[in-house]
């Protein structure tokens, strides 16, 4: 039987479950998780766990919660636990060289994309924006730079013409756990042969924000329609439509040609609302009104006419 090793985990929101969940259930031990403090969350304002935080507490696991790694005192718990390795997955913490020194084979880090294509913290969302054909994810060993350690493993998927940012976000979670467990077989054999990334190559994932969501007609249609998909199911695409907001959940586009400003709604049909852009026509099929309920377009056609009607 291959070598069983000592791991600590440390990651934070829904998608650090599945590899947390892989390593639980295969021979290698977790000692300790580490995740970000608990935050207030809902209507009520509660202080809630993250979703890794739950996982740990089921399976009885040491559950540590540092505001950062600036106190000796967690440092020097981290360092006590003599991990053999630490796997690092949408932790939010920046974690300072000695943590990264700490276990034997030091960090390893599942990030969601093809690296060095996106680094940062929203590699899902941009690369359905920037009309990449494939993703999937890379198995790094962490160093001080942002996503720039040494790539160990891949795993390499589609991205479909009509795949949301929450979908595939949802492939990629079991891919990077299934990716995590043939990297430790590979480490405890030794036979893991580690690929330094091509800067030249790399691009910068920022982080997502509600103020870049608004649509600028004045792009094609197939780049709102890619917008569209990758902020679905946040922070979720938005248009004007008078003094109020109107989400876009779902749109296509029409390769039709129109001479019509932008953003003029030139067609309503039980297929959806059809909008001029730059280049192309946008064919929004899903929405929801500000206050309400998504919707189909046909049912928000049916009580609202469009006629010379311009969004923005």
């Amino acid at each position: 039987m291959s070598q069983s090793l000592k791991v600590i985990f440390a990651g934070t929101p829904e998608f650090s479950v599945a590899p947390l969940q892989a390593l639980i259930k295969s021979r290698h031990q977790v000692i300790a998780v580490y995740t970000q403090p608990d935050r207030p969350a809902g209507r009520g304002r509660s202080m809630k766990p993250s979703p890794v935080k739950g996982k740990a507490l089921e399976a009885d696991i040491p559950v540590y919660q540092p505001l950062n790694f600036r106190e000796e005192t967690d440092l020097s718990k981290l360092e006590a636990l003599d991990a053999d390795v630490m796997i690092v997955v949408a932790y939010g913490l920046i974690l300072p060289q000695r943590v990264l020194d700490a276990p034997q084979y030091g960090c390893l880090n599942i990030h969601a994309s093809l690296l060095p294509r996106w680094r940062g913290a929203a590699p899902i969302q941009r690369a359905i924006q920037a009309g990449d054909a494939e993703t999937g994810v890379t198995i790094m060993q962490m160093e001080a730079g942002l996503d720039t350690g040494p790539m160990l493993y891949k795993s390499v998927i589609g991205i479909g013409d009509a795949e949301t940012g929450g979908e595939l976000h949802d492939r990629l979670m079991p891919l990077g756990a299934e990716a995590l467990i043939a990297t430790l077989d590979l480490l405890v054999e030794d036979k893991l042969q580690p690929e330094i990334q091509d800067d030249s190559l790399a691009n910068y994932a920022h982080k997502l924000q509600k103020k870049e969501a608004e649509v600028d007609w004045s792009q094609s249609a197939v780049a709102i329609a890619r917008m569209v998909r990758a902020f679905n199911p946040w922070p979720v695409a938005y248009t004007r439509l008078g003094k109020k907001s109107l989400r876009i959940w779902q749109a296509g586009t029409l390769s039709a040609h129109h001479s019509s400003t932008p953003g003029s709604v030139i067609a309503t049909s039980a297929e959806g609302i059809d909008v001029a852009t730059a280049d192309g026509i946008l064919r929004i099929t899903e929405l929801q009104p500000e206050g309400k309920r998504r919707m189909p377009a046909r049912d928000f056609l049916n009580a609202h006419d469009l006629t010379d009607t311009s969004f923005g």
